[in-house]
């Protein structure tokens, strides 16, 4: 059976090293302890993995904004690569700059729901409305 450092499967599934410590506190991840160190299954790792790629799991764990806006896009327009999304969320107007490929992905258009993910000076966009 294979087993990894916490380390490792962050850098596998792409995420933060306390993302994969929260994925095993709350039981997304198997794991052992043995003195201080972790070791997580592998196994339950690959099966994460292909839960995440499906859209079948929490991926609200894979996100580290804490500031969350919903809203309804208002504005989409897309330039080359590149795309400026504007949000309306509540009284509050976001605008965004992302790739035109993530605005495809996720089928942005005006009056779709969304949500602006805000974290320092950075804003993202995620598709529907908070749970």
């Amino acid at each position: 059976m294979s087993e990894y450092k916490v380390r490792e499967v962050a850098k596998i599934l792409a995420v933060s090293d306390d993302t994969v410590r929260r994925w095993i506190d709350d039981g997304s991840l198997v794991a052992s302890r043995d003195g201080g160190r972790i070791h997580v299954d592998g196994k339950s790792v690959a099966e994460l993995a292909i839960r995440l790629a499906e859209g079948k799991a929490d991926t609200d764990h894979g996100v580290s904004t804490r500031n969350e806006l919903a809203g309804i896009v208002t504005r989409v327009q897309v330039d080359g690569v590149m795309a400026q999304v504007d949000l309306q969320c509540g009284i509050y107007r976001v605008v965004s700059l992302i790739s035109a490929e993530a605005v495809r992905e996720m089928g942005l258009e005006v009056g779709s729901p969304a949500t602006a993910l805000i974290k320092a000076t950075n804003v993202s966009v995620k598709s529907g409305i908070l749970p």
